[in-house]
């Protein structure tokens, strides 16, 4: 419940709190290999060696933060093809038990590669217990057909879990309508006979690795934001796919990007949108002052480098700690999404 003590008078200056993220970390017990197109180095061993190092930079911080945001794909599809997938699973998750603050994990395209819906809903995977419900508001309680949830790490801030993969291909019964629906949605927007394929696409977001949002999710979305700015809270949205353009590889958005960021624009609340899966990182401000950062994964991260960052939380900004590949950003609100205390 939402019965959080009050933080008191604070100065701009007074750090409230702090979150990790981390993203793509595609774990497998495997030697290093290359990307679909043969041009990009991937470590799949070495990943949860930066896992590890990640975790300890956690529980070694003088003032730890609340949680983590694991961004998706936390292990490689490879593993289905060696029947490794819970194997694989079950090594990384040993080594979040290590961390001492509660991980919230999204689900990427690498979960249903392997793992059935059904199972991700029913594994570790579904920290949807850590989420907080709003006394007397069942309209911002998610429907069980999608893994999407919120909670409030700290007063007056709500995050929300977004589920990119709800309308998608992927991890779901083929002889299902929403299957059906879905393939029906794909084949209109990419007509090659590879569907992972972006080639000749004027939507080249429209592949098989990619998904989208139901209505019924963006809804939802829209009430919780709505009970958001009524009750002046500032908002972070966590997805593993990104939803916008000039921060992202074009083939690497939400199929329905655009639907997500009419929502999101309606409302005066959402100050930043985290997302994983370009890899490559990226990163921008939009023209309504949200900020768009996807973090750097750290499958393609060499052994000598390092691919997280901490997000520190003031009353008038997020500062990005990054380590390796992950930048530094200063991530200000829009003056009239400033805390004045």
């Amino acid at each position: 419940m939402d019965d959080k003590p009050d933080p008191g008078p604070l100065s701009e200056s007074s750090e409230l709190f702090s979150f990790g993220v981390i993203a793509d970390i595609q774990y497998a017990d495997l030697e290093d290999g290359y990307n679909f197109q043969g041009s990009r180095r991937r470590y799949y061993r070495h990943s949860l060696l930066h896992l590890q190092c990640a975790i300890e930079h956690w529980n070694k911080e003088s003032s730890p933060p609340c949680c983590v945001l694991q961004l998706g794909d936390i292990i490689d599809g490879y593993n289905a093809q060696y029947k490794a997938s819970e194997k694989s699973l079950e090594l990384v998750l040993n080594t979040f038990q290590t961390l001492k603050v509660p991980v919230h994990h999204t689900w990427g395209n690498h979960e249903f590669y392997n793992f059935s819906r059904d199972y991700l809903t029913n594994s570790k995977l579904n920290t949807r217990f850590l989420e907080d419900q709003i006394a007397r508001h069942p309209e911002t309680m998610p429907s069980e057909s999608y893994y999407a949830y919120h909670f409030v790490p700290f007063p007056k801030f709500r995050f929300i879990l977004l589920d990119a993969y709800d309308m998608s291909v992927l991890g779901v019964d083929q002889s299902s309508p929403k299957f059906q629906q879905c393939l029906k949605i794909l084949r209109e927007h990419n007509p090659n006979t590879e569907l992972n394929s972006p080639q000749g696409l004027s939507e080249p977001q429209f592949v098989q690795f990619n998904g989208g949002f139901s209505q019924e999710q963006l809804n939802w979305l829209n009430e919780v934001l709505t009970f958001s700015d009524r009750n002046q809270e500032k908002v972070v949205i966590v997805s593993h796919l990104p939803i916008y353009p000039a921060a992202s590889d074009s083939v690497c958005l939400a199929w329905n990007y655009r639907d997500v960021l009419a929502v999101i624009w309606s409302h005066e609340c959402v100050v930043c949108f985290f997302a994983g899966h370009t890899h490559d990182g990226g990163y921008s401000e939009d023209p309504f002052g949200v900020h768009h950062v996807n973090i750097e994964g750290v499958i393609e991260t060499a052994p000598d480098s390092q691919a997280f960052g901490t997000v520190h939380v003031y009353p008038d900004r997020m500062v990005l700690k990054g380590k390796g590949r992950v930048p530094d950003r200063i991530m200000n609100y829009k003056k009239e999404k400033a805390f004045h205390f």
